[in-house]
């Protein structure tokens, strides 16, 4: 069977005919999750197919999906697929002219929107003139360029009933080269990447990650990462339909606060056994059961903490759980289970949920053993959209904190230094890979698809080694890319040449940010425009005083990148630094700051001012005229 699945229409069809009556959609409707078997789920989908085809989509053309995770997600992706169209699928946290970006640059012919996001669309409508229609989720609309998706979907019924053969030729003619998404990565300048993902790419990655978990046709999870991402995509979407399995959205109520509040009584409701998660979300579940615990009084913290200690002795660092002496801890950790923990775990996830898959970032290891105590271990994943994205994980059978578990399989891994030369087992380098679940490349960016793909290797620009026994570490980034705390990676260079560039009092700006929660900046101030600018201010020019004045001069120079400032809307605000260090000397190739390119060695710059970044992450630090930077500035300045 697996050899002939070429495409996700395979894939979805297989499940169609293999578990029929399965639930494989579950939504909130009428106060309550009522659940859409893979046969109902399947209809809908040829509905809208049929829609897709009567409006006049052809083959291989783009149709942008701005929505909330739902049912008609799941509709309008797959629809579009058997009508061999193409999901350009879009954030719903991305700004205005990110969405207007993405539409135009992957030339979308149609636009699909849930109600809550209409608004949003009807302000951007006239920058978005290659739109033929805007089909609205939930809404009854029907007006120029604007159509009801429930509408459509009456329609295509009708359609599809006159022209089934020409629906199937349709279905017949997708191949594993088409496209199934074009998913645009988080560009730190106006031009984001458009990451083109087969259905080859998503077979294939489907059924690598299968080679690690295979999830029981039972299981449910919410899914409440976003959808566009790829991570939820094949690991939530594509993984739980393999395999007959379900998957419920949030209920996003009127708003993005209202769907945060939901997401506990949804848990409730729905009563998982898997959910996707990043570190953000992990340690917000953390907090809030602590917060509880401690409202039960000292007795209940002191029997709570004391579990923790045990459970943490005896599972070790996963794969040596148990063993040796640690055996026998076991019936003090089954006591703590049945007291305690498992009653947190009913609580807070419905008692149903067996693990975590952590993906978008590195994982500390505090919180893969702080899960593992409370007996729903996270199982830390590594990936990158353009791989589709899995490629290692930690699984039920065999995990490791701390590690990113073992390789997919098939595919193939190697370690490179610099020069592409491929390096011993145990070193660390650039992680490469190769394999079918590699992109196909980046839309319309031939030049980006050259450097990141050659001869069949993604150069994934992750800095990790893979330890003799199968782990593979992944210890951040190879050259540069950074991650947020909710997994997102992006590329700093274009804020920080165009920081640099365009103030004159700022010499180098470097940004740091490891799943931190906000980005802090290391700024090398040029001493001349400050000395300049001090000069005309009415303040004593060797004083602190001063230096305070020359601090709040740079802020002010950040600050013109924010809402308000002459360079608003240049860049995403949460990738500008919110807080900043002055660095105490300036960066050059005799101290090893810069190469003879005259790049800077972010990873020495991190390293050196190690200090000055922790700092950044104190209540004192992210004040700009703090004592720190203050000292620094003065050093570097007199």
């Amino acid at each position: 069977m697996m050899k002939d699945m070429k495409t996700v229409i395979d894939l979805f069809e297989r499940s169609c005919e293999k578990f029929p009556d399965n639930p494989y959609l579950w939504e909130k409707k009428n106060g309550k999750f009522a659940a859409t078997s893979y046969m109902e789920v399947k209809r809908e989908v040829l509905n809208f197919a049929g829609a897709l085809c009567q409006l006049g989509v052809d083959r291989g053309d783009r149709i942008a999906l701005l929505s909330e995770g739902c049912n008609a997600w799941v509709y309008s992706e797959l629809g579009m697929l058997y009508a061999g169209g193409v999901n350009v699928p879009l954030s719903i946290k991305l700004t205005d002219n990110e969405i207007v970006f993405r539409v135009e640059h992957s030339q979308a012919r149609f636009l699909i929107v849930s109600a809550n996001f209409l608004n949003r669309v009807r302000g951007i409508e006239g920058r978005i003139g290659g739109v033929e229609k805007i089909i609205v989720i939930h809404s009854d609309i029907n007006e120029g360029k604007y159509v009801s998706f429930e509408l459509l979907q009456r329609e295509g019924e009708i359609w599809r009933g006159e022209r089934e053969k020409l629906l199937n030729d349709r279905i017949h003619a997708v191949t594993e080269d088409d496209l199934v998404n074009i998913s645009y990565t988080s560009g730190t300048t106006a031009e984001p990447k458009g990451i083109m993902l087969s259905h080859r790419n998503y077979v294939t990655n489907v059924l690598q990650s299968d080679s690690l978990i295979q999830i029981p046709a039972y299981y449910r999870i919410l899914l409440f990462l976003p959808w566009d991402h790829s991570f939820a995509h094949t690991v939530g979407l594509y993984s739980f339909m393999y395999n007959g399995a379900s998957l419920a959205s949030v209920d996003y109520g009127q708003s993005g606060m209202e769907y945060l509040r939901n997401i506990p009584v949804n848990l409730q409701e729905v009563k998982p056994h898997i959910l996707l998660s990043v570190p953000a979300l992990a340690k917000n579940f953390r907090k809030n059961i602590e917060a509880g615990i401690k409202a039960k009084g000292r007795f209940t913290d002191r029997f709570y903490h004391l579990g923790l200690k045990i459970a943490y002795t005896y599972n070790g660092f996963g794969d040596d759980r148990g063993r040796g002496w640690k055996v026998l801890l076991k019936p003090l950790v089954k006591l703590w289970d049945s007291l305690l923990f498992s009653k947190l775990r009913k609580q807070v996830f419905g008692g149903n949920l067996r693990f975590f898959v952590g993906g978008g970032a590195l994982l500390d290891i505090e919180l893969q053993r702080y899960y593992a105590a409370l007996g729903i271990p996270m199982f830390q994943g590594y990936g990158l959209s353009e791989a589709s994205p899995v490629i290692s994980s930690n699984t039920p059978g065999r995990y490791r904190f701390g590690s990113s578990g073992i390789l997919v399989k098939p595919i193939d891994l190697k370690v490179c230094d610099e020069e592409g030369q491929e390096l011993p087992q145990g070193q660390k380098g650039e992680l490469w890979i190769r394999g079918g679940n590699v992109m196909a490349g980046y839309w319309r960016n031939e030049k980006s698809t050259a450097e990141t793909i050659v001869d069949g290797w993604l150069h994934t620009g992750d800095l990790g080694y893979l330890h003799p026994d199968g782990w593979l570490y992944v210890l951040g980034r190879f050259k540069s890319l950074l991650i947020a705390n909710d997994g997102e990676k992006y590329s700093p260079e274009g804020i920080e040449e165009t920081i640099a560039e365009q103030s004159k009092y700022i010499d180098y700006c470097i940004l740091y940010n490891n799943q931190s929660p906000y980005t802090a900046g290391l700024i090398v101030p040029n001493k001349m425009a400050l000395r300049e600018y001090i000069e005309k201010q009415d303040v004593e020019p060797d004083s602190m005083d001063a230096y305070r004045v020359m601090l709040k001069k740079i802020q002010s120079e950040l600050m013109a990148y924010r809402v308000g400032g002459k360079h608003a809307h240049l860049f995403p605000e949460r990738w500008l630094p919110a807080v900043v260090a002055v660095l105490p000397e300036a960066l050059n190739e005799q101290n090893g700051m810069i190469n003879s390119t005259m790049k800077v060695v972010r990873a020495k710059v991190y390293d050196r001012f190690k200090e000055e970044i922790d700092y950044l992450y104190t209540p004192e630090g992210k004040e700009i005229t703090n004592k720190r930077n203050l000292q620094n500035l003065k050093q570097l300045i007199s």
